[in-house]
């Protein structure tokens, strides 16, 4: 599971649905994507990064694919490491 997409995203008041539309892609592949079970194609990454306001890079750095390595919402790290975004900006 993507943890640190999903405090974004609800940081950010919106629903999976919301993004999945301003990304233009479907909910149910959003979905699947924040689940972890789907990887993103390049311009997939963008669009939802571009409407969630981060790196779209991040979907492609395994540390960020990890479960348990922010703690959420409090922008701060378990691990030590800092390459992946959290819900706080």
């Amino acid at each position: 599971m993507r943890i640190w997409l999903k405090e974004i995203r609800t940081v950010k008041n919106l629903t999976q649905l919301d993004v999945a539309i301003k990304a233009k892609i479907e909910r149910s592949y959003y979905t699947m994507i924040e689940a972890g079970n789907r990887k993103p194609s390049v311009n997939v990454a963008k669009a939802i990064a571009n409407v969630l306001e981060f790196d779209w890079t991040n979907f492609f750095n395994e540390k960020c694919n990890e479960s348990l390595l922010y703690k959420p919402v409090e922008n701060k790290k378990l691990n030590g490491s800092s390459d992946c975004p959290t819900g706080i900006s």
